[in-house]
């Protein structure tokens, strides 16, 4: 039986867990998201000690789930911002796009695109008077960071180049890509019983959203199939991937493209960090210890630090 960490006074793992002091050391709110057609919805975390005085980055983050199961306040993905935030320092937004199969694809991107543009509504420049103190109060929107996991991880990704080629007042810093969910038509080396998750994508979209013949080479699903790859609205890229998850090559394939194409060129810097012996999102039902703590570390280093350093 795995030790327990000596902050932690029970836990059945990954379901329950007892802390001694029972603080997290990050305060919460939800909030409504506004747009034409619906009223989303959102989880922000506010660090302990945070100062207006001294503000503090921004992370805006997508959960995983295949774009069909978990939330922005299911307790994997709360238990995690609530980690990240504390060890980060930062403000976070944890968006709540609705999934599928009620919500078949493209809503999900159209929800986060809501919810981004959402959040750079709230600085203090904005015409219209901000909704949320916290933002307003707290948040360094001269350092925003988009992250996400899995599905969320490819919501980012492209986020990130909606946000370059779109009527857009807000910039990001850079992009937090984990364990990302892409696949495509042909195989690449490496790759080994993919046929589930490609059925996952047929399954979380229909041909109602616009999509004539849905396909694995969809640029949404493969994202260096799309002309705006190298158009990413930041300089810095961070892509995770972990040794035992079957998406790993799709994963490194999109770092090689980042690293060989107009956006490497013109300044952009992306880093990669492969997990030994772990599956897919492992750090997120094991919060703590090994491999989980690495790949905070690293996450963590990246959001806070000053400069990229050009390879």
């Amino acid at each position: 039986m795995a030790s327990t960490p000596v902050d932690i006074l029970w836990e059945y793992d990954p379901f329950m867990r007892v802390y001694k002091d029972g603080q997290t050391g990050v305060s919460i709110e939800d909030v409504k998201v506004y747009n034409e057609e619906s009223v989303l919805s959102a989880r922000l975390y506010l660090p302990k000690g945070a100062n207006p005085q001294s503000k503090l980055p921004l992370l805006i983050y997508f959960h995983g789930g295949g774009f069909c199961i978990e939330s922005a306040f299911c307790a994997t993905y709360h238990n995690y911002l609530n980690l990240l935030v504390e060890k980060a320092n930062v403000v976070a937004v944890s968006i709540n796009y609705r999934r599928a199969s009620e919500h078949p694809l493209p809503i999900a991107y159209e929800d986060s695109w809501t919810a981004v543009r959402w959040v750079f509504s709230q600085q203090p420049k904005e015409s219209s008077p901000p909704q949320e103190e916290w933002l307003k109060d707290y948040a360094n929107f001269d350092q925003v960071y988009m992250a996400g996991d899995s599905a969320g991880a490819n919501i980012a990704h492209h986020m990130g180049v909606r946000a370059a080629y779109s009527k857009f007042n807000g910039k990001f810093s850079g992009i937090v890509i984990v364990h990302p969910y892409f696949l495509g038509v042909e195989p690449i080396e490496g790759e080994v019983d993919m046929e589930d998750l490609g059925k996952l994508w047929f399954a979380v979209q229909t041909t109602k959203n616009g999509y004539d013949d849905p396909s694995l080479d969809d640029p949404y699903l493969n994202p260096v199939k799309d002309p705006n790859f190298s158009k990413l609205a930041c300089k810095r890229v961070l892509v995770c991937v972990t040794k035992k998850d079957a998406l790993i090559h799709r994963g490194k394939l999109y770092y090689e493209n980042l690293k060989n194409c107009e956006w490497e060129q013109e300044g952009g810097v992306a880093e990669i960090m492969e997990s030994k012996g772990e599956g897919h999102v492992f750090h997120t039902s094991r919060l703590t210890g090994g491999k989980s703590d690495e790949l905070m570390k690293k996450v963590v280093a990246f959001i806070n630090a000053k400069k990229p350093a050009k390879e």
